[in-house]
């Protein structure tokens, strides 16, 4: 079935407070529901996760699980682009060698038959789940299964040059006309510096498919129909990918490179100072105010929702999950369970957004995946507020990609075909193309 957004009925209550670094004394009842008396104390479990700085704190901080649970818990590391092949492997072997994995919620569910439900444990240890954003439920969420809770969720918003912006007397961009507006005021003041920093590359992540995701949305379009059918050739859609490529094509506002370039591309050349718009996750303004890994300040980086399709049309925003999810195939289903609930718990959200240094290791975090965290004063400030400007975009026009079993096959066709028409191709005859052969792929599926 396409639709596959029933998470509710099984949300209760959690009621768990205060840190906890320590075992627990003998006799008192276990944090952030974890079952009392470490009933698999020796047991040891195995997490695939992407390499990030934000795990690796987690990683760091693994003895506090270990001396409330007895768990003991090895993390293996896997850089973004090799992630879908390295945890797809896992559910081909069928070998239970991995307990636990991280992916991205558009290859979930793909996973699903692997993918361990988590609704029955959530009803019986009485988790409140309200605290969670809808969109980052809704992502994991397939047939009415929760197959994951989310561990770093994302929010697309745009980073902008306070300098340059200020030098013009430019405001934030609201609308992509503001800033196609905006594109020739910053080329002539500042040759070297691309108005948007654009990533219409083709490398089977699918990155240049989030903002049009946001341009076909906006324009009232859809990329999937409810049947689950490709239903970005609809006239509204097919104006709104015109547009979203004319960005390029048409406006002259990105840089070098931008037909071939990446996310992690277009990140690197806003932080070297070579584009003056990046429309990203919120995650990368750390990264982008960061001295080992930008020459930009604080100073010079500003941030803001992303712009609306239209003056009057509420932002729309693309966002992701990547959930830790238990494997069928794991010989430690009920420790890996103690362990999602303990990794994802509430205070430990907030801690991993505000501590920079954890038992040695420096880090800038500033993913959490809780309501209660992205308005924490504490975490907010840690992080120049960012969490509460990515609260006021999920509480808008937020939905995650779609969540269909063949989406990455489907994807792949899309994301092809806008980067050859970015590349100078007919935009309307590659996209009914990729449609076509989208179809067939859904049909496929669906038999």
């Amino acid at each position: 079935m396409f639709h596959r957004f029933a998470c509710a009925a099984f949300y209760f209550a959690m009621t768990v407070t205060g840190v906890v670094t320590t075992a627990v004394a003998a006799g008192e009842p276990a944090p952030y529901a974890l079952k009392a008396g470490k009933p698999y104390a020796g047991q040891s479990i195995k997490v695939m996760a992407v390499s990030t700085p934000q795990f690796t704190a987690l990683q760091k901080r693994t003895q506090e699980f270990t001396d409330l649970t007895g768990i003991e818990v090895k993390w293996s590391f896997v850089p973004f682009k090799a992630l879908q092949e390295k945890v797809t492997s896992v559910g081909v072997a069928a070998n239970g060698n991995f307990d636990v994995v991280n992916y991205l919620d558009q290859w979930g569910a793909s996973y699903a038959y692997w993918l361990m439900p988590l609704n029955d444990y959530i009803a019986r240890d009485k988790l409140d789940l309200n605290d969670y954003p809808p969109a980052f439920l809704e992502a994991l969420t397939i047939n009415g299964k929760l197959n994951g809770l989310p561990l770093r969720s994302n929010v697309q918003m745009m980073l902008y040059r306070k300098d340059i912006f200020a030098k013009l007397g430019l405001k934030p961009p609201k609308t992509w006309q503001d800033l196609i507006d905006a594109g020739p005021k910053i080329r002539a003041a500042f040759p070297d510096v691309a108005p948007l920093g654009c990533y219409y590359g083709a490398d089977g992540n699918r990155q240049n498919l989030f903002a049009w995701a946001d341009f076909v949305r906006g324009a009232g379009g859809r990329i999937l129909d409810d049947r689950g059918y490709p239903a970005w050739t609809s006239p509204k859609a097919m104006e709104a990918t015109r547009e979203y490529v004319g960005l390029m094509t048409k406006n002259n506002l990105c840089g070098a490179g931008a037909t071939s370039n990446v996310e992690q591309d277009s990140r690197v050349a806003f932080q070297q100072g070579r584009s003056a718009v990046l429309p990203i996750w919120q995650w990368a303004y750390s990264a982008a105010t960061n001295p080992k890994d930008s020459t930009l300040t604080k100073d010079q980086v500003g941030f803001a929702p992303m712009p609306a399709y239209k003056a009057g049309d509420p932002p729309s925003t693309v966002i992701n999950v990547m959930p830790v999810s238990i494997s069928a195939y794991s010989k430690h289903k009920d420790a890996s369970w103690e362990f999602l609930k303990w990794v994802t718990n509430s205070d430990l959200d907030k801690r991993n957004a505000i501590e920079r240094n954890v038992n040695g290791f420096a880090v800038v975090n500033s993913v959490v995946n809780r309501w209660s965290s992205m308005g924490d004063p504490q975490v907010n400030a840690a992080n120049d507020h960012i969490l509460l400007a990515a609260k006021a975009a999920l509480e808008g026009n937020a939905a995650p990609m779609p969540e269909v079993v063949y989406w990455p096959e489907v994807a792949d066709l899309a994301s092809v075909a806008i980067n050859q028409a970015a590349s100078g191709g007919d935009v309307d005859a590659l996209m009914n193309t990729a449609a076509q052969r989208a179809n067939h792929v859904v049909q496929r599926a669906l038999r």
